[in-house]
């Protein structure tokens, strides 16, 4: 008699046990795996935006992308334009207002704008190791080192009743490596020389002791009687 009655609680205790699991199946759905999210230091490669144009580590040489030019002449130490308002002569400074006026070490480079001589004209003298002749047949005092840069336009050497800008002195000096904005120009002081760039027109001019380098669209073209040489785009 107690063998049938132990048997039965045994099924009646599997029968509950079995209807326990399949309600349990019932109200617990399957779990959906998770997506492990990286932390901050999983080493997330992140892109940051870069340069079109590579900056060259030295100064610009003869036959240099434009583009490239301006890029070594934008990484030169930023100077202060308020510092670049007067000229001085005599020890006597006279205040520019709006125009600019900047000298490179050694004098080799005097560089001036005058609103006057009409807007975005970038005039320089610049001490020249050979210097253009006087043009044959031309009148007025013969300025070979004078270089009127606008932009679209460069003219070397130049006929002169009278120092023009350049009666009032020169400007401070800007120092090696450092760039100076005015206007439309960003210019840059460098042992090679005075590199200047017209962001208006993408164009831009080494100047130094052996003359003018252009840049861009800028070519040789013929000059009138009273210019030495000429460039245009």
């Amino acid at each position: 008699m107690r063998i049938p009655l132990l048997c039965g609680a045994l099924l009646l205790v599997a029968g509950c046990s079995s209807g326990t699991d399949t309600g349990a199946a019932t109200l617990a759905p399957p779990l959906t795996p998770l997506t492990p999210v990286p932390s901050a230091s999983a080493g997330v490669t992140t892109t940051s935006p870069t340069s079109r144009t590579a900056v060259p580590t030295a100064a610009p040489a003869a036959g240099t992308d434009e583009a490239a030019v301006a890029a070594w002449i934008d990484a030169g130490t930023r100077s202060d334009p308020d510092k670049f308002h007067t000229a001085t002569r005599d020890g006597v400074a006279t205040t520019l207002h709006e125009g600019v006026a900047f000298t490179t070490p050694g004098g080799q480079a005097q560089c001036m704008t005058d609103p006057k001589l009409g807007d975005g004209v970038l005039s320089c003298l610049l001490r020249l190791s050979d210097p253009a002749p006087r043009p044959i047949g031309s009148e007025g005092q013969w300025v070979p080192g004078w270089v009127d840069f606008t932009g679209t336009q460069i003219n070397v050497g130049s006929l002169h009743a009278d120092p023009g800008p350049f009666s009032v002195g020169a400007g401070p000096e800007l120092p090696l490596g450092s760039a100076l904005e005015f206007g439309d120009y960003r210019c840059r002081s460098d042992a090679a020389g005075l590199f200047c760039v017209n962001h208006a027109h993408q164009t831009a001019v080494k100047f130094s002791e052996a003359g003018i380098e252009p840049f861009g669209c800028l070519q040789r073209v013929d000059a009138p009687v009273d210019v030495g040489a000429k460039y245009s785009c």
